[in-house]
């Protein structure tokens, strides 16, 4: 795309297209982005901590890679409706590269955050790849962001896709990286909410799409990966979750348990949430392999609300103890960590 009047600084002045960003004073420096712009080229102009790139209403068709060295980065749509400003592309886990070798899940992510301190704001990240139009392609995830930066947050976004939509991961199977997730709304079918990230969701809206397929369950909310020495994986608090499919049609969770991480042990908590009807709530959990049933898991949930969060069978919906609520909240999954929103 081409670049122009990509740089802008609050107290310099507008720089120049290929300009290197140059700003008087202490403030936060930001780079604006318009459209017939790129987003990747404001990140890759971005040359130290505490940048904020401001993304104009327009929809961006490009994959955006923010690496690990972009650190305390702010990127946020220009104004507060997040369908405003739209980043979207079409990679599939087994779509083609020019190579012949296939992107791979994560490599399907439209957008992809290794930074630490990232900040996102007001705008929409997409992945629009449909099955219907690749009946060859049996590698089916498709993700719109794919996370590992420790202290990423995410506020006002929405996330876009079918499988695969929001891939929670670290940046090591040793770290725990911590993301936080504020007045979000994210929409999937298969598994759209996964990965091995302490993540915490606050009042965030979760919704699973209609499928035109005639088995059951059509789909699952979350599929945490949670490290076993890890306490926190997956928590959503006070949220919701609606479907545009019939009643009963989604599974809350599923565990996954990596061929590479054999020993994880899925952890999610659902708490204060309103689940809608597409939720069984007869058996809200199944498995992902018989191997690792759900029930060794650490799937608890606690004060849920709504037709998909009745207690039928108790077995099948392990809750807190009352005195466990206390350790399943914001401050203490992210400990010194005190994200803006």
């Amino acid at each position: 795309m081409h670049r122009r009047t990509l740089l802008a600084g609050i107290t310099a002045g507008l720089v120049t297209a290929g300009a290197g960003p140059a700003f008087a004073g202490t403030r936060r420096p930001v780079l604006h982005v318009r459209p017939g712009d790129s987003v990747q080229a404001a990140v890759e102009a971005v040359d130290g901590p505490g940048h904020t790139i401001v993304v104009h209403p327009g929809t961006y068709r490009e994959v955006v890679n923010i690496p690990a060295d972009k650190g305390e980065l702010t990127i946020r749509g220009a104004t507060c409706e997040p369908r405003d400003t739209v980043i979207v592309f079409d990679h599939a886990n087994g779509t083609k590269k020019p190579d012949g070798t296939t992107y791979g899940t994560p490599g399907s992510a439209t957008f992809t955050s290794a930074a630490p301190g990232l900040t996102v704001l007001d705008l929409t990240l997409a992945n629009d790849w449909l099955r219907a139009d690749h009946p060859d392609i049996t590698g089916t995830q498709a993700v719109a962001a794919y996370v590992t930066g420790d202290r990423s947050s995410f506020e006002n976004v929405r996330l876009l896709a079918h499988q695969d939509t929001l891939f929670v991961d670290t940046t090591a199977l040793d770290a725990f990286d911590r993301q936080y997730f504020a007045h979000c709304y994210v929409e999937g079918d298969v598994d759209f909410v996964f990965g091995r990230a302490t993540a915490v969701f606050e009042e965030c809206h979760f919704h699973t799409l209609q499928r035109d397929v005639t088995f059951t369950p059509k789909g699952m909310v979350f599929a945490p990966s949670t490290a076993r020495a890890n306490p926190h994986g997956i928590l959503a608090v006070r949220s919701r979750i609606t479907s545009g499919a019939e009643d009963g049609a989604y599974k809350l969770a599923r565990p996954w348990v990596p061929s590479y991480e054999t020993t994880a042990w899925p952890s999610l908590v659902v708490r204060d949430t309103r689940i809608g009807s597409g939720i069984d709530p007869v058996t809200p959990y199944v498995n992902m392999r018989d191997a690792y049933p759900w029930q060794t898991m650490r799937f608890r949930e606690y004060g849920n609300t709504g037709p998909g969060a009745v207690i039928t069978v108790p077995e099948n919906r392990p809750q807190l103890a009352p005195n466990e609520v206390r350790l399943h909240t914001r401050e203490v999954y992210l400990g010194d960590w005190r994200p803006r929103a």
